[in-house]
């Protein structure tokens, strides 16, 4: 079987979650990128300079978690040392989402806190997000930087730049981009407003026994 008709199922899920990511508003048309591990050392992810809008499956690439180029026809994201860098360090990682979404992204140039405990959803899906310092897009620093804070927090805000989050799979990594989004949002309204009750420590600690 020819390379580019490997790993058809994976490669169309990750294709399918693209589209929604852009539907749902919570990226641009040439912004952010989706990995999912497939094997040991196996990724594959969306390609650069492809519209995020329409993406179909032959367009997302195959990668080694070395770095190797298994469809050297298709150009990988330029965050993909990003995303290969967070699976050599933390290997239970499967899929990673990274996006751009308004409020969330927004919170990275103001360097402010997103506030997660204000709904339960929030602190059980998001937990405390973790704030990485500022490195340029696609370089080896902001792989490196990345890569050590995601031991922290499975939830990156990248200082102006965006988001990334991590999970056992597409759906979840997608699942915490949504709801840090959505948390985001709540904590700009909550500001505005000067109104708040976020959860108790021991409601908060009550979520964590259960969730984490």
């Amino acid at each position: 079987m020819k390379t580019q008709e490997n790993y058809k199922k994976e490669r169309k899920e990750v294709a399918m979650f693209m589209r929604r990511l852009y539907r749902q508003g919570l990226t641009t048309t040439s912004g952010g990128n989706i990995s999912l591990k497939i094997s040991g050392d196996i990724i594959v992810i969306t390609p650069s300079a492809t519209d995020k809008g329409r993406m179909r499956w032959r367009e997302v690439g195959i990668m080694t978690l070395t770095g190797e180029n298994l469809t050297p026809e298709l150009k990988p994201s330029i965050e993909n040392e990003m995303h290969l860098s967070i699976y050599r360090k933390k290997k239970e990682i499967t899929a990673i989402v990274h996006a751009h979404p308004l409020f969330a992204s927004a919170f990275t140039a103001m360097k402010c806190t997103i506030n997660t405990d204000l709904t339960a959803e929030a602190r059980a899906i998001c937990g405390d997000p973790c704030f990485v310092p500022y490195a340029l897009m696609g370089t080896k620093e902001l792989a490196s930087v990345a890569s050590e804070c995601i031991m922290k927090s499975d939830i990156l805000l990248l200082e102006n730049h965006g988001i990334l989050t991590t999970g056992s799979s597409i759906l979840q990594a997608f699942d915490k981009l949504e709801v840090i989004e959505n948390a985001a949002k709540m904590t700009m309204i909550v500001k505005m407003t000067g109104k708040k009750k976020p959860l108790s420590k021991e409601k908060i600690r009550e979520i964590e026994k259960l969730f984490r």
